[in-house]
Formats: C-alpha cells, sequence, structure tokens
C-alpha cells in the first residue's frame, strides 16, 4: 500500500511540473509571433507572466497533494519511497533536470528545512543531462567552404523561419560578408573543415529575436550572434554581427532579462553555450534562457561546492553600508549576499515587504542590461565558523530577526544573492582620467536607459552602482526605486529674495513624488573632475523637460531601443525606397 501511495504522489508531482512546462514553452513558443507583429506592450505582458508560472504550478501541486493524499511527516519511509518512484519516472525524461527542482520545490513547500537533505530532495543531481538530445538536433550545420558564405548567410536568414519580409536582404547579406571578413580569422575560413553552427531556434527579449551560433574549425570554437531587428514599417534587418566571447556575455548579462527560447531539451541548448560562454556557469546561463528557478538550484550546488574547496571567511562587503541591507561576501566567490536589517533609519519610511515588492518589481521588469538580477533564498544554511568577527557582530546587531542558530551552521530565513561588481564611488577614486571618463559615461547611459524602461532609480548615488569586468554600470540598491512615470519633475522656483537661498530649509512646498534633477548637481557631483565631465556628458540629465519628454514617450506607448551592444558596432540603414521616408524603430 505504502508504495503504491508512493508512486501516486510521485506521478502526481510529475503531472505538475509537466503543466508547468508545457504552458512555459506554449508562452515561449508565441514569442516568435509577438516579435513579427511588433505587438511590444504583449511582449514586455508575457515576460512578466512567464516568470510566475512556476510559483503557481508549485501552488497547484501542493494543494492537489493536501487535498489527495494522507501526508505523513517526512521522516515516515513514505517520502524516501516517493523520491525512488520519482527518480523512476525520468530517465527517459527530456527535462529531468528541471523536473528533480520541481519536486524539491514541492517538498520544501510541504516541510520543515531540517528534511533538506539528500534523502528526501535533490541536493544533488541524480539524472545526467550531459548526453540528451532533441529528437530534431537542435543546430543546423552550415559549410561555407563548399557552398560560399553568401549562399550559406542567406541560408542562415531563411531558415530561421520568420514569415516577415526582411526590408533590405541584400543589403544585410552585404553587411554581414563585410563584417565576417573583418572579424573571422581570414585562414580559418578557408580550412576545408571550417563550418558554421546555428541554433535552430532564434533567442527572443525585448524588441529583438538573436540567432546565436558558433564558427567551427578543429577544437576552435568562435561564438557569433546576428541580432535581427523589426522596422515596423517595412520589415525585419539585421542589425549587427558580434564575435566573440565578450560580445556573446554581453547580451546574456545578468542584468539583462530572460530570453525566450523554445526548447523541448534545455539542457542540450545549455552545453552548446557553455564553451562559448566559458566564465558563465550553468546556472547562469539557465537563467538566461529563462529557467531561473534551476538556475537558482544549480547556483547553490556551485556554492556548496566552492565551500567544501575553499577556507577563506565570509566578510562585510567593502563600499559604503547601506540603511536597509547588510551585505556581505566571500572574497573567493564572485558573488554578494544582501539580507534586510530588522529595522532602518527614520528617513527610510518602509517596511520589509515593500523592500521584497522592489525586488520583485526589478525581477518582473525588462532590467535592459543597467539593473543587476538576484536569486531569493530562504533557510539558507552557513557554516558559523566561516565569518569574520566583525561579519557575525554586523549581522547580529542589524539582521537579528533574519538569523537562527542551529549547530555548527548559521541559517540566514531571507537573502539575495547577487553577482559581485565594484561599487561605483570607490572605481571613481582610483579611476584615472580615461577610466573615469568612461565610468561616467557609463553612468549618465545606465540612468538614460533605465529611464526609457520607465525606471527612476531614486538614489543616485554612485555607492548605489556598480562596475562589471567589462567596464558596464549597473543599478543594484534598489529601496527607493520607482516607475518613472510615478515621479513628478519640477524646476526650482526662483527664492523671493536671495537670502532664502542659503536657508536650511526650502522656500517651496516638496511633495512626496517631488523630484528636482538640478539638486542631482550638488549632492552627487561634488568633485569638480566628475562634474566637468559629466556635464560635459549628460548634462541634459539635470533638466527637469528631459525627464517629462521621456514621461511623454512612456504614457505614448513608445517602446525605447535600448541595445546590448555599443552603437558604433550597428551596421548602417539601406537607402530608402524612392518616396519612402526612413521609419525609426521603437
Amino acid at each position: 500500500m505504502a508504495w503504491t501511495e508512493a508512486k501516486l504522489i510521485a506521478e502526481a508531482i510529475l503531472d505538475g511540473f509537466e503543466r508547468h512546462y508545457r504552458l512555459f514553452r506554449a508562452c515561449t513558443g508565441e514569442a516568435r509571433a509577438r516579435f513579427e507583429r511588433a505587438d511590444w506592450p504583449a511582449v514586455q505582458a508575457a515576460a512578466r507572466a512567464r516568470i510566475s508560472y512556476y510559483d503557481t504550478r508549485i501552488g497547484e501541486t501542493v494543494a492537489l497533494l493536501r487535498r489527495e493524499f494522507h501526508l505523513r511527516d517526512p521522516s515516515d519511509a513514505l517520502w524516501q519511497r516517493v523520491k525512488v518512484e520519482y527518480l523512476r519516472l525520468l530517465p527517459l525524461h527530456r527535462q529531468p533536470e528541471l523536473a528533480e527542482t520541481f519536486y524539491n520545490s514541492v517538498f520544501c513547500r510541504l516541510f520543515d528545512r531540517r528534511y533538506y537533505d539528500n534523502r528526501y530532495i535533490f541536493v544533488w543531481p541524480m539524472i545526467s543531462t550531459e548526453h540528451l538530445e532533441a529528437e530534431v538536433p537542435i543546430y543546423r550545420p552550415y559549410y561555407p567552404t563548399r557552398d560560399g558564405f553568401a549562399r550559406v548567410l542567406a541560408r542562415i536568414l531563411t531558415e530561421a523561419g520568420f514569415e516577415r519580409p526582411f526590408r533590405a536582404p541584400r543589403h544585410d547579406l552585404r553587411c554581414l560578408l563585410r563584417a565576417l571578413r573583418e572579424r573571422l580569422p581570414t585562414a580559418q575560413t578557408r580550412q576545408q573543415n571550417f563550418q558554421l553552427a546555428v541554433l535552430r531556434s532564434p533567442f527572443f527579449r525585448n524588441k529583438a529575436a538573436y540567432l546565436i551560433g558558433k564558427a567551427i574549425n578543429g577544437a576552435d570554437q568562435i561564438p557569433f550572434a546576428i541580432p535581427i531587428l523589426n522596422d515596423e514599417q517595412r520589415g525585419l534587418y539585421v542589425d549587427t554581427l558580434l564575435v566573440g566571447e565578450d560580445e556573446l556575455s554581453d547580451i546574456f548579462s545578468f542584468s539583462r532579462a530572460y530570453f525566450m527560447v523554445d526548447t523541448e531539451v534545455p539542457a542540450a541548448v545549455v552545453e552548446f553555450l557553455r564553451p562559448l560562454l566559458p566564465r558563465k556557469g550553468k546556472a547562469e546561463l539557465y537563467t538566461a534562457i529563462g529557467l531561473q528557478k534551476f538556475g537558482k538550484a544549480e547556483f547553490y550546488r556551485d556554492f556548496l561546492k566552492h565551500l567544501r574547496h575553499s577556507a577563506d571567511e565570509f566578510v562585510i562587503a567593502p563600499g559604503i553600508r547601506g540603511m536597509v541591507m547588510c551585505v556581505f561576501t566571500l572574497p573567493s566567490f564572485p558573488f554578494v549576499f544582501k539580507v534586510i536589517k530588522d529595522r532602518f533609519p527614520p528617513q527610510k519610511e518602509m517596511s520589509r515587504e515593500a523592500v521584497k515588492e522592489k525586488y520583485q518589481l526589478v525581477k518582473l521588469h525588462d532590467r535592459v542590461g543597467r539593473m543587476a538580477d538576484s536569486w531569493e533564498y530562504s533557510h539558507v544554511a552557513f557554516p558559523a565558523a566561516r565569518f569574520s568577527p566583525a561579519l557575525r557582530a554586523l549581522l547580529e546587531e542589524e539582521c537579528a530577526g533574519s538569523l537562527e542558530h542551529d549547530g555548527e551552521h548559521l541559517i540566514i530565513k531571507h537573502l539575495y544573492i547577487e553577482r559581485r561588481m565594484a561599487p561605483l564611488n570607490l572605481y571613481l577614486q582610483e579611476a584615472d582620467a580615461e577610466d573615469a571618463r568612461h565610468a561616467v559615461a557609463e553612468y549618465g547611459d545606465a540612468i538614460r536607459q533605465l529611464a526609457a524602461a520607465d525606471i527612476f532609480p531614486g538614489d543616485f548615488l554612485f555607492k548605489n552602482f556598480g562596475v562589471t569586468r567589462r567596464g558596464r554600470v549597473v543599478f543594484y540598491d534598489y529601496d527607493e526605486l520607482c516607475y518613472l512615470t510615478e515621479c513628478n519633475f519640477r524646476e526650482i522656483p526662483e527664492a523671493p529674495y536671495p537670502e532664502l537661498e542659503l536657508a536650511d530649509e526650502p522656500w517651496y512646498s516638496i511633495a512626496p513624488a517631488d523630484v528636482f534633477p538640478e539638486e542631482f548637481e550638488t549632492f552627487l557631483l561634488t568633485d569638480p573632475r566628475i562634474r566637468t565631465l559629466f556635464r560635459e556628458l549628460h548634462g541634459e540629465l539635470l533638466d527637469p523637460g528631459w525627464w517629462r519628454e521621456r514621461q511623454s514617450h512612456i504614457r505614448r506607448g513608445r517602446l525605447e531601443d535600448v541595445f546590448p551592444y555599443p552603437e558604433a558596432r550597428r551596421f548602417p540603414a539601406p537607402a530608402a525606397p524612392r518616396g519612402v521616408g526612413a521609419q525609426a524603430i521603437g
């Protein structure tokens, strides 16, 4: 009887997962049609909705189990039998790694964390995905040496399967051919075994589709991507060619929203991408294709392995301490851990739940390459002996409500984990003239692109922005964040008499949503060197009219273009047909 019940429970959990992945793929599979229709509001709505699918299916499955079965305490042998029965269902499954994670989520929703070990859940994966393949191969091979580059590139664009025509296909091919000759090693492209491998399914995100591939010559693999955009009046067009790990990593950045890429076997897509992006682990790649729950599970496994093979202490993260979060890091591990404080200073009029809502807003929003993604965890066990005395004292003082002590472990009930970056304020202190100019340019571009995405950071202090390995400036402190359209941008009114300008208090009324961009210079740009650079590169950001114009664009439904590559990398536009004016995208 117990084995029969265990089998039924296992089947119910797998049914829940398969319903989830079926709906996930249906939403993802419609990305092509949304892109070709240029239905940008639907693109954004689908991206937000898809993120919630997993938790919704978990809730449904937990409710079904509680309704249909007598769920005993996991110390009973039943749940160990359930895990065995579940494993028997997975050997021929196309997404076994995702199914294991779904099982973990259901179990953890049902029971206390003291049962979170490998006897009951899949702390470590049981089914290998290394050699999983889809029924139809996930990529197409092309042989330019045999068939000619022009013909191969034309086939790549044709076989991508778009129904909407390209507006100027000959122009696109000429630009691609020129870029290939300039950017791929010429000697390699003449080898008989030289080939291009391109994933069958385009990667869709925001207003773009990407064809992802690699140039193969023996053991050498050179990654490339072909971004395709939609001129809403005249058709599709190739925007550029991106080549190499660095340019591809910008597309797959942790500061961008998740791709929609339809795949029966996600493990096969990840295995294709891994040698192309060796700095990114499986966790980040699964997350990049929208499977963030498995990415989160895989990240935790990587973290456990790292703890086992390292000995350094967790320490307070460098930089100015925040008012809302305690932030710590492990120097040998490139991430930071953020814990909400128990109490906030009086000037922070918000609750713990409000902080969580800000992070959820960022999770659901298009991050346009300028907001760091984070993994949210509950009840994470850390080895207590690995905490430095200073960090331990800080957590006990500021975050005691989030801590539990369990023998040799310190349990943090709730935290966020993000990729570690150099705080912009510290970066600027040490930057030479060239690096400072680049950082200030990036800082202003980050503000502009967040505004284009209807995001107002609230707090523009340099300490709330980080600098990535590639020199990109990214916002990561979300407690003051709001929608741009919620703000009221105002000029500072002229003082009735000059003495008022020297008073401690303003001579004009200020409502909660009021923002005075002219004040940014006073509070942010105290260093004359930085002030001069900012005024030269981004002076209009001090003008309330610039901000109101951005609000107007958003309210009219205009979704501006934000590219994950430099403007200079884009191909020139083709000459417009006689009698047709050039059409702006977005």
